[in-house]
């Protein structure tokens, strides 16, 4: 069973049992995507792999064969040459060989499955931002020929953005490329030229797929996925647990196409402006293996030669992602389908009251959770307040109540009439002390979120705790939770004079149901519910308080008919 539904199961078991039982046991007082062939729908050539250099040869496609990849001779520059681009933010590794991008590490972020920190291209020689060109009857492979690059190392420093540029000229062909890097943002933005052809078709390569860098294997095997932003279609996502069954083309036109795990995102936008087209013409997709799918997109040449793209390399900061437009902070959306235009505001909220209080106070973010828990639980004390009197209201009328159902039994519209009365004469309402009580679901449904996938909590310790976002490796807080929750029954049961059989069942059941269903969520989820409950206790001893005065006043008299 995957996360989201046991969290799913433990809201509808929890809400269900306060409705159920406020309704029914109340106590009583002593009285797709559409596939298609790759080579098929973009031409022939269309070749997943790295082709070697060899002498230029040029071949023409027959009808079921596809066309060989026509190599650019090289350079004069022959060796291979890696270049390194540093940033407060970012360690890039680009290869002169096709002016690739071989290795994207996020320094502010540690892997938990590799020594050093996150890195978002996966190991082999592909990379990612290879170039191709479609011709009419043949493809120009980029990706093998070698550039001149700008410089050898670049560093990113305070004195603001710095470029790289690869240059590549041979055969009546030039092309160029370049990278522009900003300190403070994990967005690349790439402008490029090609003279020497016609009428040319680009292809920008995704790569294939991203690396894991999470503890848990299983929470980013379900998180992995290809995503794009089809212009009239909305945002799609397809999980990489099977790759990619065969070769694949989603028509376009997209506004950006991404792979994404459960914290990063490697995603390619068009250029800003009059830079490039506005949206990207399609998206390819080859087979590789279990979690990879080498893919591309396709990009007009403009008449001029020239083209521009955007890369964002880097975690999935609503912040950040929101600023680039076009939706992207989707990536990775919250909640399931049916239910996110409810979640996504309460998620924000939350997540950047968190992030505040959090800078503002200089708290751990485990501090953080316990003081919103203990907030959170005095916001909502009136409400409480309100709900727990509708039910001793209720209670002290089930007398009466039981009374009328079986005098007019056989009467309906007597009954009716008489239960009516009741409703209006004693304040009886089934459903008032469960509605205010609801209140906090939305708030846990928001947190569950929150901790699924937001980076800002991921690999934070607390106490004993190396990781809010993961669950509790000893699992001392899921026993907490359903020590609160027993604590919290008893206390307002031991007010009652008499406890129905049901009630007394679920003293025992819910706190187990609830370790069972919670001991694997995120840890933080755990620790605000925990707190959240043990918050709740000097309200529920009040309310129990008051319970046992109502009880000995006696039985609600019925009224004068």
């Amino acid at each position: 069973m995957s996360t989201e539904l046991r969290f799913l199961l433990a809201i509808i078991l929890m809400i269900g049992v306060l409705v159920v039982t406020n309704l029914l046991f109340p106590p009583v007082t002593p009285a797709p995507s559409r596939a298609v062939d790759a080579e098929t729908a973009t031409g022939p050539g269309l070749s997943p792999g790295v082709a070697e250099e060899s002498p230029p040869r040029t071949t023409r496609p027959s009808p079921t064969e596809p066309a060989a990849v026509d190599t650019v001779p090289a350079q004069p520059y022959q060796s291979e040459q890696e270049v390194v681009v540093e940033g407060p933010l970012y360690r890039h590794v680009f290869t002169t060989r096709g002016a690739r991008l071989l290795s994207a590490e996020l320094l502010d972020f540690r892997s938990f499955t590799r020594d050093g920190p996150v890195q978002l291209i996966p190991e082999g020689p592909t990379g990612a931002l290879g170039l191709r060109l479609i011709l009419a009857s043949d493809t120009l492979d980029l990706r093998s020929v070698s550039f001149n690059p700008s410089d050898d190392h670049v560093t990113v420093g305070a004195g603001g953005p710095k470029e790289l540029t690869f240059r590549h000229e041979g055969r009546g062909l030039v092309v160029e490329i370049r990278y522009s890097f900003s300190p403070d943002s994990y967005l690349v933005d790439v402008v490029g030229s090609i003279r020497g052809v016609d009428r040319a078709l680009l292809l920008i390569d995704l790569g294939s797929g991203l690396p894991f860098n999470e503890a848990d294997e299983k929470s980013e095997e379900r998180a992995l996925a290809y995503v794009g932003n089809h212009l009239q279609e909305g945002i799609t996502s397809h999980p990489l647990r099977e790759g990619v069954a065969r070769p694949t083309v989603h028509e376009g036109p997209f506004l950006w196409a991404a792979f994404k795990s459960k914290y990063f995102v490697f995603a390619l936008l068009p250029g800003v402006g009059e830079v490039g087209p506005e949206h990207f013409g399609g998206l390819l997709l080859w087979p590789e293996g279990e979690y990879r799918a080498p893919a591309a997109v396709t990009e007009t040449i403009a008449g001029d030669g020239t083209f521009a793209y955007r890369a964002f390399i880097g975690p999935q900061d609503y912040e950040n992602l929101t600023a680039l437009g076009s939706d992207l902070e989707e990536v990775n959306p919250y909640g399931w389908r049916l239910f996110r235009p409810v979640i996504r505001p309460f998620v924000v909220f939350f997540t950047v009251v968190l992030v505040f209080v959090h800078n503002t106070l200089n708290l751990a973010y485990g501090w953080v959770l316990v003081l919103f828990g203990i907030t959170m639980r005095i916001v909502l004390w009136p409400f409480n307040q309100k709900a727990m009197r509708a039910q001793m209201r209720n209670m002290a009328v089930q007398p009466l109540l039981k009374e009328i159902q079986t005098k007019y039994k056989d009467n309906p519209e007597r009954l009716q009439k008489e239960m009516m009365r009741l409703y209006k004469e004693h304040g009886f309402n089934p459903m008032a002390g469960c509605l205010p009580m609801l209140l906090p679901w939305p708030l846990l449904i928001a947190l569950f979120f929150v901790f699924q996938n937001t980076i800002e909590f991921r690999g934070v310790p607390f106490l004993w705790i190396p990781d809010l976002s993961a669950p509790d490796p000893i699992f001392i807080l899921p026993l907490f939770l359903g020590v609160s929750m027993f604590f919290l029954q008893w206390i307002s049961m031991r007010s009652m004079p008499e406890v129905n059989p049901q009630m007394k069942m679920m003293l025992w059941i819910m706190p187990i149901m609830m370790v069972f269903i919670f001991f694997n969520l995120a840890a933080g989820l755990n620790l605000y519910y925990s707190v959240f409950n043990m918050a709740s206790v000097p309200q529920q001893y009040l309310v129990a308080k008051e319970r046992e005065r109502l009880v000995a006043q006696g039985p609600v008299k019925p009224r004068a008919s």
